[in-house]
């Protein structure tokens, strides 16, 4: 059998599956790419999508949540809110970016035909269409193996609102701009790794397991929001989220029993970009963690 790990998007939240991949390299040990032969991520799932492929220990990813993550998410508060109403976003990706180069280490100048197993990024250009940085081989376009990974991963992350845009200097051959994948449908990647395992690379569904991590639900209110910054997060909020659960019912629906979901309700609402609720992603994160018996999933 053959495992596909798909992570979905949520900032801060992200939290989530790396506590749940903590449990994977304590129960089968070594590194969670040594369990899977690929691994695909939309927003803050394509930044661990990175760090997986690149072999970067799951206790490590989780420190860049709990311990850098005042240096991407900066500033805050009301002054982030005046450069929202002024610009148009509250952080610069430049920081997201130098995070994760410090993390990456070598692998921070590798592109993604350098990954060792499969890997599949989501991004949303400016003029909407959709992106999805794979490997190249023979079954596939070959038009972003050569985009380097660590622009895939950034541009994957940029969220409307949240970041400014991304542009990657040689996509095929040309200068893109990018916003986060998200706002392209995909922020549950989970049905676009199966149509890039399944249609244009060797996996085939009998041999192949899909496991989903979330980074946690949050039954939406009925009440509508008041004010500007309400209403723009509400929107891209929206934007973001009403994809996820129709992309497991389609995957679902096309290829039956390959799909696991791990994904756990939350207490509140918690915001992407909501560094006070580290302790609660942290205590959700390990308490679901506790529950997976990956010798059991990855059987």
């Amino acid at each position: 059998m053959r495992y596909i790990l798909s992570i979905r998007g949520g900032g801060i939240r992200g939290i989530i599956p790396a506590c749940c991949l903590m449990k994977l390299e304590l129960q089968l040990g070594g590194l969670t790419r040594d369990h899977i032969a690929y691994c695909a991520g939309t927003s803050t799932g394509g930044l661990l999508t990175a760090a997986v492929a690149a072999g970067i220990p799951a206790a490590d990813i989780l420190k860049i949540y709990t311990d850098r993550s005042k240096q991407i998410f900066t500033p805050t508060g009301l002054i982030a809110d005046a450069k929202l109403v002024a610009e148009g976003f509250r952080y610069n990706p430049a920081n997201l970016r130098d995070v994760l180069v410090g993390v990456l280490g070598p692998a921070a100048n590798w592109v993604v035909n350098d990954c060792p197993i499969g890997v599949m990024i989501a991004a949303t250009a400016v003029n909407g269409h959709n992106w999805f940085f794979v490997r190249d081989n023979p079954h596939n376009a070959g038009t972003t193996g050569s985009v380097g990974l660590v622009d895939a991963a950034v541009a994957s992350a940029c969220a409307p609102t949240y970041f400014d845009h991304w542009t990657i200097g040689n996509v095929n051959g040309r200068s893109i701009t990018f916003f986060d994948g998200g706002t392209g449908g995909t922020a549950n990647p989970t049905y676009q790794a199966c149509v890039e395992a399944f249609e244009y690379d060797t996996f085939t569904p009998v041999e192949t397991r899909v496991i989903e991590i979330g980074t946690g639900w949050f039954a939406a209110s009925e009440t509508p929001p008041s004010g500007l910054i309400n209403v723009v997060a509400w929107a891209a909020g929206t934007l973001v989220d009403t994809s996820e659960d129709w992309v497991d019912e389609a995957a679902n629906r096309q290829w039956p029993e390959v799909v696991t979901t791990i994904n756990p309700q939350l207490p509140s609402d918690i915001d992407e970009s909501d560094l006070s609720a580290i302790p609660t992603l942290l205590t959700i994160g390990q308490e679901l963690a506790a529950t997976l018996d990956w010798t059991k999933i990855l059987a």
